[in-house]
């Protein structure tokens, strides 16, 4: 029976490792090529690749930063893996949310230290670990998912990165419709199928002025869960956006966007919570050309 992984944080679960490798720290290697291996430093162990062996314990003990070499003569730059590397390579049972979505969520949803956040559901747990890093050890995540199979998923990828049970998260396993028991919540963030069947129960746990964000994959979700926080009555007017990365290639006079680009993932709809008993005012928007009905007399517009 192999012996149990020591965590990788110095302190407390949920600090974000720091100073030389230690042992159990996960490591990222990156050959000249730009290709990315992740393996955790075990004592006495040795990383094997067809390019030869770099052995364990030269790395325990180095500051990041460090190039290795292997015993086939190929150089590994090493650094802990950041957020973002671990998020697109964790293990899944759901499709993560990328990194540039998640970025998103954080800054448009205005995740904020120490904020009550409501996730539903949690996934693979890519972005409750986003999540998680933006309130901070005095903040809340409660991340409800309706299906085991993946919570046990999310739970093992958030203690793997943080090194342990992270103390501002609660994991419940069922729908966010029939098991939320949060209130005065601050922000609330759907990733599921159907997110307007959760604008009730979303609109009981918001404080006024809290937000709500759904993440969905495609415009007939995305047309769905607008007209419903339109019609509920408890949200100001939302917000529909998706966000695309574009990478360049950059050498010497040779600078152009590479060839490819991570293009739609998901659209983001957010909307913030009224105060109770308002009513949102009337939206005002001139129509298209040709949206109304012509005067007696006047040419349709074509």
């Amino acid at each position: 029976m192999s012996e149990p992984t020591p965590p990788s944080t110095p302190t407390s679960p949920g600090r974000i490792p720091h100073g030389p490798f230690r042992a159990g720290d996960q490591v990222q290697l990156t050959d000249p090529k730009g290709r990315l291996n992740t393996i955790t430093l075990h004592p006495g162990k040795l990383y094997h690749s067809h390019k030869g062996a770099i052995p364990h314990d030269d790395i325990i003990g180095s500051p990041e930063g460090s190039v290795f070499r292997s015993t086939g003569g190929t150089e590994y730059l090493a650094f802990r893996p950041l957020l973002a590397d671990y998020a697109v390579r964790m293990p899944r049972g759901a499709a993560v949310v990328y990194p540039k979505d998640a970025a998103q969520i954080v800054a448009m949803a205005d995740i904020f230290p120490g904020a009550r956040v409501v996730e539903a559901g949690a996934g693979s747990g890519a972005l409750s670990c986003f999540l998680l890093r933006a309130v901070g050890e005095h903040g809340l995540v409660s991340s409800y998912e309706r299906r085991p199979d993946f919570a046990d998923i999310a739970r093992a990828n958030v203690e793997k990165f943080f090194g342990g049970p992270h103390p501002a998260w609660r994991l419940t396993v069922g729908s966010l419709e029939d098991a939320l028991t949060e209130t005065e919540v601050d922000r609330v963030v759907l990733d599921m199928l159907a997110p307007w069947e959760c604008v009730d129960p979303v609109a009981k746990a918001l404080i006024p002025g809290g937000m709500v964000c759904a993440y969905i994959a495609t415009t007939t979700q995305m047309s769905r869960v607008v007209e419903e926080l339109r019609g509920h009555g408890a949200f100001a007017e939302p917000y529909a956006f998706e966000t695309m990365l574009r990478s360049w290639h950059v050498e010497g006079l040779a600078v152009r966007p590479d060839h490819r680009m991570v293009g739609h993932t998901g659209f983001l709809v957010t909307a913030r919570r009224l105060a109770d008993g308002v009513t949102p005012p009337l939206r005002r928007r001139r129509p298209a050309k040709g949206a109304q009905n012509p005067e007696p007399g006047t040419p349709a517009a074509t």
